[in-house]
């Protein structure tokens, strides 16, 4: 079986696959100092608690954003499992895609891994937009490539810093509305739809300008945890896909099997 790691921001997400399919996954706080040692407490109880043994895991793949945690997940997977274990984005886990941008080595892991899985998934050309600590937007054309995209604060981001600098505004938990109406009739509602619907018109305004330059039709594909708020009362996107990141993964390490 398959182990995928995705270290993302603002958590790891540890997924074990049977082929592609999810068996089982598990989701911890990102933290670069957290030990391999402290990774296969946690883990190896888990998979214990979900019917599985370290036995049963006989490959492994990170894909980070996080370079400091790259080391620990190592030590984890050579230690405790016995697999030296690919990192995706580095031979022999290559991407195995253009990357069509002015400086392809910056272009994060979880953005390479969505573009991989949404052009296996999905015909044409694709605009991603994965909701994490971030939100972006990612540009893949009908080959496969990555053309570029954008990066924008995500959402939790855009909060904290509303509340951590004014002195009266207090911390709200992100949801819909309770109703469409734009204005709101007090201090909590007001922040409400400037966040949420904020966010609405910025995403419906990006997504625009990006079909109109690219000058195709696009199909617009979400992930991350926050995709599915979002799709529920809008209809900006043609799929939400949670896992699409971690199929990157699966994808990715499936390739080097091959």
């Amino acid at each position: 079986m398959l182990l995928a790691a995705d270290v993302g921001n603002t958590n790891v997400v540890f997924a074990l696959f049977e082929g592609r399919e999810i068996k089982a996954r598990w989701r911890i706080a990102t933290d670069p100092r957290r030990t391999g040692d402290e990774y296969a407490v946690w883990l190896i109880h888990l998979l214990d608690i979900e019917g599985f043994a370290k036995e049963d895991i006989t490959q492994i793949i990170v894909g980070s954003v996080v370079p400091r945690a790259i080391h620990n997940l190592t030590v984890l997977a050579e230690k405790y499992f016995r697999v030296t274990p690919l990192i995706a984005g580095q031979a022999p886990a290559d991407w195995g895609i253009a990357v069509d941008v002015e400086e392809p080595n910056s272009l994060g892991a979880d953005r390479a891994l969505n573009t991989i899985a949404a052009h296996e998934k999905y015909e044409g050309d694709l605009i991603v937009v994965d909701f994490g600590t971030a939100t972006t937007f990612d540009s893949v054309d009908f080959n496969g490539a990555y053309k570029g995209g954008i990066i924008a604060p995500g959402i939790n981001l855009s909060l904290d810093a509303l509340v951590n600098n004014t002195a009266k505004l207090p911390r709200i938990a992100i949801k819909h509305p309770a109703n469409d109406s734009v204005i709101g009739r007090n201090t909590e509602d007001q922040m409400l739809i400037g966040v949420y619907w904020g966010y609405v018109a910025m995403i419906e305004g990006l997504i625009a300008r990006m079909k109109a330059e690219i000058g195709r039709p696009a199909k617009v594909i979400a992930t991350g945890g926050l995709a599915i708020m979002f799709d529920e009362h809008t209809d900006m996107f043609d799929a939400v896909d949670a896992d699409l990141t971690l199929e990157g993964l699966a994808i990715l390490a499936e390739n080097v099997s091959a």
